[in-house]
């Protein structure tokens, strides 16, 4: 009792993570033996090693003989590049949910797609039930419609042309003409008023960069009576947005 139990090591992985940490501090590549070596594997370990790793795509054997990292690890990086900047927003969103109690939403423009990066939400703040896939339905939410409204007319109207305005509920914008006009007009906040489903209201503002470039936008879903209320708030949500700036430029730097 009260002993502190040693985790149970499984001495193959270790292994494989240490070639692993060796190969990586070869830029140019380094051959099997010298590996072995560095490593302090037998050679035959070594080379098993080394093939597996090789057919998951985490190491590579070029033509004169050398190993070097595999493509997945730029896969893993970019991935963890991600993680990094979640664990970095979500205290932000979840302070905002908790102030204004109401589920708060980070989305970005990816490959010419508008996705949801983070959502922070809970028991008493749920999140909005995305029934229509956010791909069919950008021009029903306040996040969709926040970042639309940022591109400039040629991008908006390639967006929209492949993305059809699906009718979600009576008040949602279904025509084009309407609703290039509404995303023209200058406005720091862009709102949903039971668009995208009935009983449900969101607001959005936009997420700049240093040069004051848009690079997402921050929303926040409540129920549709509480609106008035979130827009009366807009301060605090253009005050998080310049946090959020702050934290990606601190990312990616």
């Amino acid at each position: 009792m009260g002993e502190t139990r040693r985790p149970t090591l499984i001495a193959s992985v270790q292994r494989a993570l240490r070639l692993m940490e060796v190969v990586a501090s070869h830029p140019n590549g380094a051959p099997a033996k010298q590996l072995a070596r560095e490593a302090r594997l037998p050679l035959a370990t070594t080379y098993h090693l080394l093939r597996t790793l090789a057919h998951e795509g985490y190491a590579s054997r070029l033509s004169d003989g050398v190993w070097v990292l595999g493509d997945r690890i730029q896969s893993l990086h970019g991935q963890s590049r991600t993680q990094q900047l979640l664990a970095r927003i979500r205290p932000t969103l979840t302070a905002l949910r908790d102030e204004l109690g109401a589920a708060s939403y980070f989305g970005m423009l990816v490959d010419d797609e508008i996705r949801i990066i983070d959502l922070a939400d809970g028991p008493r703040t749920p999140r909005v039930d995305l029934w229509v896939g956010f791909d069919d339905a950008a021009h029903a939410t306040a996040i969709g419609k926040c970042m639309l409204a940022q591109l400039d007319e040629e991008r908006r109207r390639d967006y929209l042309s492949r993305h059809p305005l699906v009718d979600l509920t009576p008040n949602t914008i279904t025509e084009p003409r309407r609703l290039m006009t509404a995303l023209a007009a200058p406005s720091g906040l862009s709102l949903d008023h039971e668009e995208y489903a009935i009983g449900t209201g969101c607001a959005a503002v936009p997420v700049t960069d240093a040069t004051g470039t848009v690079i997402g936008a921050l929303a926040i879903s409540c129920r549709a009576g509480k609106l008035p209320k979130i827009e009366g708030s807009v301060h605090r949500m253009k005050e998080t947005a310049q946090r959020i700036q702050r934290t990606l430029s601190l990312t990616i730097s």
